[in-house]
């Protein structure tokens, strides 16, 4: 497990913040016109717009979650769409746990 790369990813209050919004993507965000919300993930726009932040400062973000592979990215037309990657959270949660 690549335990820096997870606490590097986790110790961010907005990162939080998106793996929070991604296990429930239709409470936090309305239907899109490209991508199922829950099967395609979430629009990487409308992450950057929810937080109040640019969509570079987002790819910065989203680059922690996806090496430490907690989200999985997709490409649709131009768009990049995220969700949580639950089976390696999972994987986490108890990897971590037991180092302790």
């Amino acid at each position: 497990m690549q335990e820096v790369e997870i606490i590097k990813a986790l110790a961010n209050d907005r990162r939080l913040m998106i793996l929070h919004w991604l296990k429930d993507p239709r409470a936090h965000f309305a239907p899109q016109v490209d991508g199922d919300l829950e099967r395609d993930g979430v629009c990487a726009l409308f992450l950057a717009e929810k937080l109040g932040i640019t969509q570079a400062t987002l790819n910065a973000h989203m680059r922690l979650l996806l090496q430490a592979g907690l989200v999985r990215s997709k490409r649709i037309k131009q768009w990049i769409f995220y969700q949580r990657d639950e089976d390696r959270i999972r994987t986490v949660k108890v990897g971590l746990l037991a180092d302790l």
